[in-house]
């Protein structure tokens, strides 16, 4: 096993493969990305000794601690005085296959690049995902998930904070918000499983006009509007409640649920010059 203790800003490369990471920071801004060269750590803001980041490689696994004994578990109770923490600033460049597990309390997230299984989870900040495969996890507590350009199977969830999705055709999307909206912009997602969720907040889905999906959308409390002709009312009372239609093939499914807001399904027109996601 090598290890490092790192208390001021460094940067150094793994001669040794990896093909795991796991990252625990308590405050400040971490950034992850897939490389084709040797991992690397660059760390252009550390905590002193007093918060030292502690960094392990043992057998293929590159571990990147705040502090020898955190416990995730305990996290949210730090929450509130987490002002009084001192930040880090790392990024990481690793494989682009490698197993990421990527977790921090208070600050900003972002991956990219990355074609292996990632999962990100943060208390408070913001996650930003841009150009991953594979199968993908992110949570945040409180503050956005960003995703852009992501394939594979993805889920993001967030208690309070918006879902962005942008520039995507996914093999299937989890969406769910307790208080926040989703806003998502797809590619046409061909067999893809799409399920939106939020309780309070509103959702908004732009697909392109030759998507071939199955559609269902429904509201508690809420409008739904649509700019697709293939959509008709099924069921409720007064104000549209529940609407659906199959667009194209109808190959994928996209179901949509808000429980108080409004849902809008808006429809893009098809640019010949454009690449589709792979």
């Amino acid at each position: 096993m090598t290890t490092w203790t790192v208390d001021q800003p460094r940067r150094f490369t793994l001669d040794d493969p990896v093909t795991e990471l796991d990252v625990r920071l308590i405050s400040g801004r971490l950034n992850v990305v897939g490389t084709d060269g040797p991992a690397r750590i660059d760390v252009t803001r550390a905590a002193g000794d007093r918060r030292p980041l502690l960094v392990e490689h043992h057998d293929g696994r590159l571990s990147i601690r705040q502090e020898r004994k955190f416990r995730w578990s305990e996290a949210l109770r730090w929450v509130g005085p987490l002002a009084r923490w001192p930040r880090v600033d790392v990024s990481v460049a690793v494989p682009a296959q490698v197993l990421a597990t990527l977790r921090l309390v208070d600050g900003q997230l972002v991956a990219s690049g990355l074609r292996g299984e990632t999962r990100a989870e943060v208390v408070s900040g913001q996650i930003t995902l841009m150009g991953l495969r594979g199968r993908t996890f992110a949570k945040i507590t409180s503050g956005p998930v960003e995703a852009l350009g992501v394939a594979g199977e993805l889920t993001l969830e967030t208690v309070s904070g918006e879902v962005v999705l942008a520039d995507s055709a996914p093999a299937s999307v989890r969406a769910q918000t307790v208080s926040g909206s989703i806003t998502c912009d797809f590619d046409n997602p061909r067999s893809s499983e799409i399920r939106l969720s939020t309780i309070s907040g509103g959702i908004t889905v732009r697909l392109r006009e030759d998507s071939d999906l199955a559609v269902r959308l429904h509201t508690m409390a809420g409008r739904i509007t649509t700019g697709f002709a293939q959509m008709w009312p099924s069921s409720g009372h007064g104000a549209v409640r529940d609407v659906e239609g199959v667009l194209g093939t109808g190959d994928g499914r996209l179901w949509a649920s808000a429980t108080s807001g409004s849902i809008a399904l808006l429809a893009r027109p098809v640019d010949d010059d454009q690449e589709e996601l792979p």
